[in-house]
């Protein structure tokens, strides 16, 4: 019998969400369609290294590729370390290098479902002047600050663009890895108020800028800003591939002074504690 978690319906099930047939899939991993049918139905046990090749062929993240080796009977591949061991060490200073280069621009790290793990101090200066001041240690989940209605919205003049293009983004995350928590985020993005008919609609213009900027505004004070997305290149560990780093710009030199101005004090008082010294 062939049960929901068990290989082969796992097999199928990506198959059809990476929307191919099974000959395009036997194609694509060099094997044959009636060997693809048989792992399908259970008739046949695969190797280790089908497998592998199965979830490389389907483009299945480490951890999804690890989740089909168990149900195949295998060991995990991938190993999944916490950002402090000792082994990501070179990892970590690489992030502390790029998000100190970024300053005093924001520059955040996430994992895959938005959950912030590391910010600079741009970041945190355009946090705490759009929302008040952060709670230490507290969990910061990106996309619901950014779609919930009483975060960062009230302050972001061009919300509906925004989040239309956004939450089509988490749309394909979850496409892309298939897992119970990416579909919850999307969910409960959606279920804020006015999600759901603002991602609906179509965009009746063309572009004003050449990149989605996100204009923010209080107090007098205007932020435009458009943002890049970087990711680690040849990941080996499950938490590394699911990291990203993003990067903001200013869209204009009225953001990039206040920004400039807003680093100028902690730039001060460096250079006092340095002559203190």
């Amino acid at each position: 019998m062939v049960t929901a978690s068990s290989f082969p319906a796992r097999l199928a099930w990506w198959r059809k969400r990476r929307c191919l047939s099974q000959l395009q899939l036997a194609m694509a991993a060099a094997c044959s369609q009636r060997h693809i049918s048989f792992l399908e139905l259970g008739r046949t046990k695969p190797s280790r290294e089908m497998v592998l090749r199965l979830s490389t062929t389907l483009d299945l993240p480490l951890r999804q590729s690890n989740e089909l080796l168990l149900a195949a009977g295998y060991a995990p591949v991938w190993a999944e370390s916490d950002l402090s061991a000792q082994a990501l060490a070179p990892i970590r200073e690489a992030l502390n290098y790029i998000l100190a280069q970024q300053e005093p621009f924001p520059a955040v790290v996430i994992d895959r479902r938005w959950n912030l793990r590391q910010a600079n101090k741009g970041a945190v200066a355009m946090v705490e002047f759009l929302v008040g001041p952060l709670q230490p240690g507290a969990a910061i989940n990106l996309a619901d600050a950014l779609v919930a209605p009483d975060v960062l919205r009230p302050h972001l003049m061009n919300w509906s663009d925004v989040v239309h293009y956004f939450v089509r983004s988490v749309e394909a995350d979850a496409a892309a890895d298939g897992t119970p928590e990416t579909a919850a985020l999307l969910e409960r993005l959606l279920s804020y108020e006015d999600v759901r008919a603002t991602i609906s609609q179509v965009p009746t213009r063309g572009a004003d800028a050449p990149v989605l900027t996100m204009h923010f505004k209080k107090a007098g004070t205007e932020l435009r800003l458009f943002t890049t997305i970087a990711t680690l290149g040849t990941p080996q560990d499950i938490t590394l591939q699911e990291l990203r780093i993003e990067s903001f710009f200013p869209m204009d030199s009225a953001t990039r002074a206040a920004f400039r101005k807003w680093a100028a004090p902690a730039k001060k008082a460096l250079a006092a504690d340095s002559r203190a010294r």
